[in-house]
C-alpha cells in the first residue's frame, strides 16, 4: 500500500550554495554509515558464533551512527517520555526515511520491513547487518512469519514496525493494520509481553512547507534526501514515548492495535 496526499507535494529549488551544503553534510553522513556497517559486519563475525540471535554489542553501533547522522543533518530531537524497560515490541507512525535514524537513536530495536528491502543496493545490506526482520505480503507464509516473530521476541529483541503500512505527510495518523499484532498473542508471549507506541512529529525549517521532512507516495528518495540536506538551518523532531501497555490486557489484536493508534494520535495532537 502507498499513501498519497490530495495536496501537491512540496517543491524546492536548488542553488549552488544549497548543493555545497548537501556535499558538506552528505559526505560525512555517508562515511559514518559506511564505517558503522563495516564495524557491525566485522563484529558479527564474533558476535554470531558466540551469542547467536542475541546481539550484545552491535546495536550500540547502530545507535551511535544514527545519533551522529541526525547531528550531521542538523536535526534536533525533543524527546518526551521514556523507553520502556519491559520486553516486547514497539510501534510508530511512519513519515520518512529519517524515522529510521530517529527511532534507533534513543533505543536498541530491530525493524520489521517488507522483504523487497533486502534486495535494495546498500540499504538492503545495512538492514540485514542491523538485524531487520523481513516479511512477505503472502498469506501462505503468515504462519511461518509469526513463528519467526515469536523466536525473535523470545530472544529478547524489541521489534519495531509501522502499523499504518505506509509513510504519510505526517499531518495525520492512518488506521493501524492489526495483522502483525497477532504474534504477540502467542501463548508463549502474551502474558509477559508489552508494547510501546512512539509518536514522531517533524517540525519543518523556518519558511519551508510543514511537510518538508516527510516522504510519501511516488516521491524520489534521492531527490528528497538532497532537499533535506540542503537547508542550512534545520528543523526538529518531536519524539514522544507513550506509556507501554501489556498485551494480556487486550482481548485480541484489533483491540491492541486500536489502543496503540489512539495513544499515538493523542500524542500527535499534543505535539502540533
Amino acid at each position: 500500500m502507498t499513501w498519497d496526499s490530495s495536496y501537491p507535494q512540496p517543491q524546492n529549488q536548488m542553488s549552488t550554495i544549497r548543493w555545497i551544503i548537501v556535499l558538506l553534510r552528505g559526505i560525512p553522513i555517508g562515511l559514518s554509515v559506511s564505517l558503522g556497517l563495516l564495524v557491525t559486519l566485522l563484529l558479527r563475525l564474533f558476535e554470531y558464533p558466540l551469542f547467536g540471535q542475541n546481539r550484545p554489542v552491535t546495536p550500540y553501533i547502530t545507535q551511535a551512527v544514527c545519533r551522529m547522522s541526525l547531528s550531521l543533518i542538523g536535526l534536533k530531537c525533543q524527546v518526551y517520555g521514556s523507553v520502556m524497560s519491559q520486553g516486547g515490541g514497539v510501534v510508530a507512525n511512519h513519515c520518512s526515511w529519517i524515522d529510521i535514524f530517529a527511532l534507533n537513536a534513543f533505543q536498541r530495536i530491530y525493524f520489521v520491513s517488507k522483504s523487497e528491502v533486502a534486495s535494495w543496493p546498500f540499504i538492503g545490506q545495512l538492514a540485514k547487518a542491523t538485524g531487520t526482520v523481513f516479511i512477505e505480503r503472502n498469506p501462505k507464509k503468515a504462519a511461518e512469519q509469526r513463528s519467526l516473530f515469536t523466536s525473535r521476541l523470545q530472544a529478547g529483541h524489541k521489534l519495531l514496525f509501522f502499523p499504518e503500512g505506509t509513510s504519510t505527510d505526517g499531518q495525520q495518523i492512518l488506521p493501524f493494520k492489526p495483522t502483525l499484532f497477532a504474534a504477540y498473542f502467542d501463548p508463549k508471549l502474551r502474558d509477559k509481553t508489552f508494547l510501546q507506541a512512539i509518536c514522531l512529529h517533524y517540525i519543518a525549517p523556518k519558511g519551508q512547507d510543514e511537510r518538508f521532512y516527510c516522504w510519501w507516495g511516488n516521491m524520489s528518495f534521492r531527490a528528497h534526501l538532497i532537499t533535506t540536506l540542503s537547508v542550512f538551518r534545520q528543523g526538529r523532531i518531536v519524539i514522544t514515548f507513550c506509556d507501554p501497555v501489556a498485551v494480556a490486557d487486550f482481548k485480541d489484536r484489533k483491540a491492541l492495535a486500536a489502543a496503540l493508534q489512539q495513544s499515538i494520535s493523542k500524542a500527535h495532537q499534543t505535539s502540533i
